[in-house]
C-alpha cells in the first residue's frame, strides 16, 4: 500500500482576504452600494465584422522617446512584479491571486513613494500589461504555452498596449482613414507614415506601440472592419470550384499541382556571410561599451531587413493563392517536431534542415492562408500528416516504398509513370482534399457553405455519421 501525498489546500474566504490584505499588501475591493453604475462590461464586437490590424511605422520626436522608453520599462517591470506577487502569494500562503488582486496591487504601487514613477505612464497602459500576464497564466494552464517567465530588458520585446480611454484619435476629413493619433502622457501627435489608410469610418479599438532591435518604432492599429469576400473562383464552364494543392518544401518552397514551383529565397543563406562577419566585430567589442550597442544595433537592421524581405515575400505568395483558387490543400505538418534540436548521429546534417525550415516559414505561410480564407471566403483544407502523398502515384494510386529527402523523382513501378516528387505530392493532396471538401459540402445543410478551415484530423467527431460510410 503506498502512501498518498496530500495535495497543498487552497486558502479562501476571510482567511485569503486578510493574508492578500496582511502579508501581500493588496487593498480590499472597494464596494460602492450607492453607486448607481451598472457592473462595467467587455466591449462585443459588432455582428458581421473583422477585426483586423494595421501597422505603421512613425518617428517619435526626442521628448517621445523618452517617454515610449518610460512607458515599455514600466511595463516590463510591472509584469515582473505581478508575477512574483502571484508566485509567491500561491508558494509561501497558498492564495491565489487574479487579475483584479493585480491591479489593486498596482494601485498601491503607484501610490508607494519608491515607485512613484508609475505615475508617469498611463495606468490603462498598466493594465494592460497585467492583463497579458494573466493571459499567459490562463494558456498555460490549459497546457498550450509555458509557465510565464519573467521579462528582461535585453531579450523582451519592447511594447505597451493602449485601450480606447489611452490615446486619441482624431481623423482628418481631407484624407480619410488617416489623422492625428495622441497617445497618453503625451502632448503631440504621432509622426506616423500611412503608408495606407485605414477603413473610412472605422475607429482604432487598441493600439500596440513597439520598438524592435532596429530601433524602429511602429504602432499597430486595432481596428473592426467589414470585409467582402472575394467572388467564388469555378472551373471554366461548369460550378467545379478551382483547387489547387500545395506542397511545402525546401528544394522549391511550395510546388502547385499544375507544376508551377516558387523558389526558395534563402535569404539566411543569401545574408549569411554577412551576419558572420557582424557577428564576429560584436565579440571582438568591450562588454557595456558604446561600440558594443553599435555592432548591435547593425546585426539587428540587418535581421529587420531578412524579415521584412521574407514576410513581404510570403504575404504576396498568399494572397495571389487565395484570390486565384477557391478550395486550397495543404498536408498538416508536425513543424514542432521538426523543429526539435539535432543531437546524436547525423546532427549536423539535421541541423541545417532546422535552419532552412526556420528560413522557409512554413508556420508563417499556413498562419496567413489560414486567416485569409476566413476573410475572403476560401476553403483551406487540411490533409492529415500520415497521408502518404509523396511515395503514392497520382496516376495510377499505387503506394511505393519510402523516399529519402535526397529522391527528387522518382519511377512507379506499377504504371511506369516519372514523378517529380514535389509535383506529385501536391496532386495527391489536391485529390484527397477535394474528397474531403465534397464530403463535408454534401453534409452541409442546404444553403450552408463550407467553413474556412477543414483539418481531416477532426472529421471524425464534426461529421460521425458520415466518416463511417465513406
Amino acid at each position: 500500500m503506498t502512501d498518498t501525498v496530500d495535495k497543498p489546500v487552497r486558502v479562501t474566504g476571510e482567511e485569503a482576504r486578510r493574508i492578500k490584505r496582511e502579508a501581500l499588501g493588496i487593498a480590499d475591493r472597494r464596494t460602492d452600494h450607492g453607486s448607481t453604475r451598472g457592473v462595467p462590461r467587455s466591449r462585443a464586437k459588432e455582428a458581421g465584422t473583422q477585426q483586423r490590424v494595421y501597422r505603421y511605422r512613425f518617428y517619435p520626436s526626442p521628448a517621445q522617446a523618452e517617454q515610449l522608453e518610460k512607458t515599455f520599462g514600466a511595463c516590463r517591470w510591472v509584469y515582473n512584479e505581478a508575477l512574483t506577487l502571484r508566485v509567491g502569494a500561491w508558494e509561501q500562503h497558498r492564495v491565489s491571486v487574479g487579475f483584479a488582486e493585480s491591479c489593486r496591487a498596482l494601485t498601491g504601487w503607484r501610490q508607494a513613494s519608491g515607485t512613484s514613477w508609475l505615475r508617469e505612464v498611463s495606468s490603462t497602459v498598466l493594465q494592460q500589461s497585467l492583463r497579458h500576464l494573466d493571459g499567459a497564466f490562463t494558456r498555460f494552464f490549459k497546457q498550450s504555452a509555458k509557465y510565464p517567465q519573467r521579462k528582461t530588458k535585453r531579450r523582451s520585446r519592447n511594447s505597451a498596449t493602449y485601450v480606447r480611454t489611452g490615446f486619441r484619435w482624431v481623423e482628418d476629413p481631407e484624407l480619410p482613414g488617416t489623422g492625428r493619433l495622441t497617445l497618453a502622457k503625451q502632448s503631440e501627435p504621432l509622426d506616423v507614415r500611412w503608408s495606407r489608410p485605414l477603413p473610412e469610418g472605422a475607429d482604432p479599438v487598441k493600439l500596440s506601440v513597439t520598438r524592435d532591435r532596429a530601433g524602429r518604432h511602429f504602432v499597430s492599429v486595432l481596428v473592426e472592419e467589414r470585409i467582402q469576400p472575394l467572388p467564388a473562383a469555378f472551373l471554366p464552364g461548369g460550378h467545379e470550384p478551382r483547387a489547387v494543392g500545395i506542397d511545402l518544401g525546401l528544394a522549391a518552397l511550395v510546388a502547385l499541382d499544375d507544376g508551377t514551383k516558387i523558389d526558395h529565397p534563402r535569404l539566411m543563406r543569401k545574408y549569411g556571410k554577412e551576419l558572420a562577419r557582424l557577428q564576429r566585430g560584436l565579440h571582438r567589442k568591450k562588454k557595456g561599451s558604446a561600440n558594443r550597442d553599435k555592432a548591435r544595433e547593425r546585426i539587428a537592421r540587418l535581421y529587420a531587413l531578412i524579415s521584412d524581405a521574407r514576410k513581404d515575400m510570403l504575404d504576396q505568395l498568399t494572397t495571389r493563392l487565395v484570390r486565384e483558387n477557391q478550395v486550397l490543400v495543404v498536408e498538416d505538418l508536425a513543424i514542432t517536431n521538426l523543429l526539435r534540436p539535432a543531437t546524436g548521429r547525423g546532427r549536423r546534417r539535421k541541423a541545417g534542415l532546422i535552419r532552412s525550415i526556420k528560413d522557409a516559414a512554413w508556420g508563417e505561410l499556413l498562419r496567413q492562408l489560414r486567416y485569409k480564407c476566413a476573410w475572403y471566403g476560401r476553403t483551406l483544407v487540411i490533409v492529415d500528416r500520415f497521408f502518404p502523398s509523396t511515395r503514392r502515384c497520382a496516376d495510377c494510386h499505387a503506394k511505393g516504398a519510402p523516399l529519402d529527402v535526397s529522391v527528387r523523382a522518382w519511377l512507379c513501378a506499377e504504371c511506369g509513370a516519372w514523378h517529380d516528387r514535389d509535383v506529385n505530392a501536391a496532386r495527391n493532396l489536391r485529390e484527397e482534399g477535394m474528397r474531403l471538401y465534397r464530403l463535408v459540402s454534401c453534409a452541409l445543410q442546404s444553403g450552408r457553405v463550407p467553413p474556412p478551415v477543414i483539418k481531416a484530423s477532426e472529421l471524425p467527431a464534426v461529421l460521425p455519421a458520415v466518416l463511417p460510410a465513406v
